[in-house]
């Protein structure tokens, strides 16, 4: 059992939600603003959190960054019913565990729970990873088997859901340290004082709350390999303490005079422009330079080309495997939206949407329904519009509105006409003008 905080404005839809999970052995509570989100998860301690992204007085973003910023690493789930992966993808940036969008299906949101609470994350582990046929994964790997051997420090620079920490992984176990410990760290959701103590250690009393001595990553990475995941999000205090451990292979213990060698190599990933983080005065240069021996940068999923379609029938056969399916054909229309979309999300995002497609496919065909409304809609949505044509600009916005009021009200015309304050005969017109089925 789950001690679960749902963060959701919609009263009926939050208590059929508590019911639904209660039946399935969660403990509830829940509340209705970002503001007593903040108040509650200040006061008590939870196992995950579910929250609307639209909220009265804010949105679920900030109630993210807010638990993030404390360091508390429980797993956060984000509900929206815009059917903007955007948002999804924005949110899972700032360390949700992942999304859902409304209306939601109860098989799909128990799996997401059940692979949170279990700390399943939603990446791509060593031994279920294939490495594509393109070009350029053969360029990324002649790198990793390049450097591996070695003991570079290595920048590994690339979009959320890339792959960043596997390839970290691969570097280690390619590598001579590769029987002494893998230690990752997520520096995006560390405050400035949890990181430098999670890094470091601490000693008893250091701190408010430091009840007992803590041995820091560095101590217990000692002799294999430390991967720091966004570290550009370190504070400049943390950057310089960071600097000396790597100069003089020495860490020092919050609240201790004791200095300890350490023997580790360091791997970092991020997903922004640390040489722009540099010049703008965020990230120390003689730091960036320390680290910065080798860089490898991983590629969007959108530039991998034929290695796609490998990836969609790898994560299919996964997902058979851990959802007891059996799905062996996706149908041509589905098939070719998993092609022609532009995931976004990358690796990350295709793994997630492949399970869940299989999950709500119980025969052996995986057909466009199973796939997110929101991706149907990307796909129809042009890609490039010139930004000083104001009535194409409105003719995009006014399709979105109407294709999202339709999804939401299942397509009942008649509904969708009367919530958009238009005639049916007025809805018809324009749904056959923008091609919308």
């Amino acid at each position: 059992m789950a001690k679960i905080l749902i963060i959701e404005d919609d009263t009926t839809f939050a208590q059929i939600l508590e019911v639904f999970l209660t039946k399935n052995h969660h403990q509830l509570q829940l509340v209705e603003t970002v503001q007593e989100a903040k108040k509650i998860v200040a006061q008590q301690e939870f196992d995950l959190l579910l929250i609307d992204y639209r909220l009265p007085d804010g949105t679920g973003l900030d109630v993210l960054k807010t638990v993030r910023e404390k360091g508390i690493a429980i797993p956060i789930i984000i509900m929206t019913s815009f059917n903007d992966v955007r948002t999804a993808v924005k949110s899972i940036q700032l360390g949700a565990f992942d999304y859902i969008t409304k209306p939601v299906n109860p098989d799909e949101l128990l799996m997401i729970i059940d692979h949170s609470l279990s700390k399943e994350e939603e990446q791509i582990e060593p031994e279920h990873f294939i490495k594509g046929k393109s070009a350029i994964a053969d360029k990324l790997y002649e790198y990793i088997n390049l450097v591996a051997p070695t003991d570079m420090s290595v920048v590994i620079q690339g979009e959320s859901g890339t792959g960043k920490e596997y390839a970290a992984r691969t570097l280690h176990l390619q590598s001579k340290r590769k029987n002494k410990p893998f230690v990752a760290i997520d520096c995006g959701g560390l405050s400035k004082d949890l990181a430098a103590s999670e890094l470091f250690g601490h000693t008893k009393g250091a701190f408010t709350g430091a009840i007992s001595d803590k041995k820091g990553q560095f101590e217990m990475a000692d002799g294999g390999t430390l991967f720091l995941d966004e570290i550009g999000n370190l504070s400049y205090e943390v950057q310089i303490k960071l600097l000396r451990a790597l100069q003089e292979r020495i860490i020092q213990p919050l609240g201790s005079t004791r200095q300890i060698s350490v023997d580790v190599r360091i791997i970092v990933a991020t997903n922004d422009d640390l040489i722009k983080s540099v010049q703008q005065g965020d990230f120390r240069e003689d730091l960036y330079h320390r680290i910065n021996e080798f860089k490898i940068q991983l590629p969007p999923l959108r530039e991998r080309g034929i290695d796609l379609e490998l990836f969609i029938h790898h994560f299919v056969a996964l997902s058979n495997i851990a959802l007891q399916r059996n799905v062996t054909t996706i149908a041509d229309d589905a098939k070719s939206l998993l092609l022609t979309y532009d995931w976004p999300g990358n690796l990350r995002e295709l793994n997630n949407v492949i399970k869940r497609m299989v999950l709500l496919s119980p025969g052996n065909i995986a057909t466009l329904e199973a796939l997110p409304d929101e991706m149907k809609m990307a796909i129809h949505q042009p890609s490039a519009i010139n930004s000083s044509d104001l009535k194409a600009i409105n003719e995009v916005n006014e399709k979105t509105l109407i294709t999202e009021t339709l999804i939401k009200v299942k397509y009942n015309k008649s509904l969708a006409a009367k919530l958009l304050n238009i005639d049916r005969k007025t809805l018809y017109s324009k749904m056959e003008r923008y091609g919308i089925q």
